[in-house]
């Protein structure tokens, strides 16, 4: 698709809320952070759509943590695609960008070019992580993967981890402006009800595999008014989603304006890696004085490489922990 230039909201997660409904929500829109994070790899088409699709989930999801803290996903499988990592790093202060960062680790002789690319990474889950810093022990969700992509996965998470009806709706694809290459460009927006009352749930629920979803949750008005909410969302088009013509305050309005959307103040976000040679001298730590000893190369020098980034280390291996004499 052709676009226009890059606009002020790009890169942008803009929470809003239904206030006739109850429903809260965000709109994302991305360009150059999705544009850093597929350029630091030289990525298949399929792995390039995963991991655009877990970026845009990221910044949907990850709004809501607080100043500093960490959300990850990991959506790991027996297939080709074997691992799609994301982490949302929160602002260190009130009005700075939040930073995000992805990568894939997958087979590539393994890889189906013409299959959907989610039916490549096979069965396994689908898990969010939240890291509340030093001191706290991290929350893990996890559900299976099911129903044919990564959104409706997340979708399964909300309901069955937590109990939250949660619909996604995404856009994503390679745009071209005039003059310039293609490039990944991504847009979405996130719903949530708000249940007046929590149900008591007995059984399986009506998802696949017996797992919880949004009707297993809801009753009365909450049930009549995500009905409402997710017939409006069904009418956006891909490319209101994922712009930049189209602003997301306008979107919200044509299709909300009926039920009260509130617009609150937009996150933005960009492309950011945390490694560092300490955060890397820290994880070569946990291996054995032999283990080090095979990683060193004929040079004498111990490499890693950062798998979200690119960066390159490299080290003595002696002041990796070890003694001299204790590594060979």
């Amino acid at each position: 698709m052709t676009l226009g230039k890059k606009i002020a909201w790009d890169d942008t997660v803009l929470p809003f809320q239904l206030d006739r409904t109850g429903t809260r929500g965000r709109l994302a829109r991305l360009d150059g952070v999705l544009k850093e994070v597929l350029s630091q790899h030289d990525y298949p088409s399929a792995i390039e759509a995963l991991v655009a699709e877990a970026t845009l989930l990221t910044a949907l999801i990850g709004q809501t943590i607080k100043l500093r803290w960490k959300l990850s996903l990991q959506i790991r499988g027996d297939g080709p695609a074997r691992l799609i990592a994301t982490d949302y790093y929160g602002p260190t202060d009130d009005g700075e960008p939040a930073r995000i960062r992805a990568y894939a680790s997958f087979d590539e002789d393994r890889l189906d070019s013409k299959a959907n690319p989610f039916s490549q990474i096979g069965s396994g889950y689908f898990a969010i992580l939240i890291d509340q810093g030093a001191g706290t022990v991290p929350y893990q969700g996890i559900t299976p993967l099911v129903d044919g992509s990564l959104a409706r996965c997340a979708e399964t998470y909300f309901a069955q981890s937590e109990q939250l009806p949660t619909r996604f709706a995404l856009s994503f694809g390679q745009s071209q402006s005039p003059g310039e290459a293609l490039s990944w460009r991504a847009g979405g927006i996130m719903l949530q009800q708000m249940p007046e009352a929590s149900l008591s749930i007995e059984g399986g629920g009506s998802g696949q595999g017996g797992l919880l979803s949004a009707e297993d949750i809801l009753e009365g008005d909450d049930e009549a008014h995500w009905s409402h909410v997710n017939i409006l969302l069904d009418t956006a088009e891909d490319i209101e989603l994922i712009g930049p013509s189209i602003q997301p305050t306008e979107l919200l309005v044509r299709l909300f304006h009926q039920d009260g959307p509130r617009v609150f103040d937009a996150q933005p976000v960009e492309f950011g890696c945390t490694c560092s040679p300490d955060k890397v001298r820290q994880t070569l730590s946990i291996y054995s004085a032999r283990d080090i000893g095979h990683m060193t190369t004929e040079d004498g020098i111990v490499t890693a490489d950062c798998q979200f980034c690119g960066a390159h280390y490299e080290f003595d291996p002696t002041t990796l922990g070890f003694e001299a004499d204790d590594k060979f």
